[in-house]
């Protein structure tokens, strides 16, 4: 029986083989935003496990955009080698290759779990000065962000712009800007950490002239053979933020801007926000922006098992899965979706002996 989840999608001048997606996860293993081996065989073993996209984790346009020191970077052309060769392999499996271009905003300067601990970095202890719409910190004992001008502004457009150049340079088929979770595009795009006056803060329309002058400089240079998604939190998940109705009219906009599709997720914007989690818990997010934009999406939360993502997409919910933790659990989640389904996918021709019949 030929599933929906394991036949393949076009998006531009592009297939993706399946609509299996290895989400974005922070590995926190990067030196100075480089990508190393861990990073090869990380993303290599999801290749090999037969994923139609793998999206790396996000990378920071500038060295003040990390959440911690150990994030991966995109601002300096060194960064460029490693990644040729972790695509070669990926592209050598059959599968394509996305990278999340992100800035962490207030959210930036953390330490790492099993390093410094739960804890911010403050300049004396190796950290750096967050950068944010309003100078609001996250939570008490946070770093208060710098508020960003104009000029500030401008510039992380620009990085932005000129990491997705090195991300072609690198060899990856799909650039994500990462608009959600609580970082600075997304701190833009809410209400609640976005007090500005000037023609970035207050009404929608100047909220969202964030995002789109960052979409507007990505697409002027990644080809447009290739394919473009974003990431939103489609709520806050808190009275008078960011809600599922900004999100359907944000997504019409980047539609029209050359956006191929959005990875809807939530949340992340507050520490203390009451979410409502469980199995498959933003798949409705997905599914009415899917709808009522008329835009790709992909659908994120919680989907865990085969059976949960076929449906998803049978009953025309999205277009797209995306399975993080599941995929740190089981590296070969598509291969065994396939035996689960009752469906056919091609396995390394070296692991073929291990095939179920």
């Amino acid at each position: 029986m030929k599933t929906i989840l394991l036949s393949p999608l076009q998006l531009r001048g592009l297939e993706l083989k399946n609509r299996i997606v290895v989400s974005p996860m922070c590995q926190y293993s990067a030196e100075d935003g480089f990508a190393n081996d861990w990073h090869f065989v990380h993303y290599g073993s999801r290749a090999v496990g037969g994923a139609g996209l793998i999206i790396a984790e996000a990378t920071a346009v500038s060295p003040e955009g990390r959440i911690s020191p150990y994030d991966l970077g995109m601002w300096k052309n060194e960064h460029v080698e490693k990644w040729k060769q972790i695509n070669h392999f990926i592209h050598q499996q059959g599968s394509l290759s996305g990278i999340q271009l992100a800035h962490a905003g207030r959210k930036a300067s953390t330490g790492c779990l099993w390093r410094e601990g739960d804890v911010y970095l403050f300049p004396d202890k190796g950290g750096w000065q967050p950068l944010a719409p309003s100078s609001i910190p996250f939570e008490s004992g946070a770093p208060v962000p710098l508020e960003m001008d104009v000029e500030l502004i401008e510039w992380v457009v620009e990085e932005f712009r000129k990491s997705a150049q090195r991300s072609n340079e690198a060899g990856f088929d799909v650039v994500e800007i990462h608009a959600a979770h609580g970082y600075l595009l997304h701190q833009f795009l809410s209400p609640i950490t976005n007090k500005r006056t000037d023609k970035y803060g207050g009404s929608f329309d100047n909220r969202v002239r964030f995002l789109l002058e960052v979409v507007d400089a990505v697409r002027q240079v990644w080809p447009v053979s290739k394919p473009l998604f974003v990431r939103i939190s489609a709520t806050d998940w808190a009275e008078g933020g960011w809600d599922e109705a900004q999100s359907v009219k944000l997504a019409m906009l980047l539609k029209n801007r050359g956006v191929d599709l959005m990875d809807i997720s939530s949340g992340g914007l507050l520490p203390d926000a009451k979410v409502q989690i469980g199995y498959g818990y933003q798949v409705p997010f997905a599914a009415r922006i899917r709808q009522e934009a008329d835009m790709k999406t992909g659908a994120v939360g919680l989907i865990t098992k085969a059976e949960q993502a076929e449906t998803i997409l049978t009953n025309g919910l999205a277009d797209i899965i995306l399975v993080a933790r599941e995929f740190l659990r089981d590296p070969y989640f598509p291969l065994h979706a396939a035996s689960q389904l009752k469906d056919e996918i091609a396995w390394p021709v070296q692991y073929e002996r291990a095939k179920p019949h």
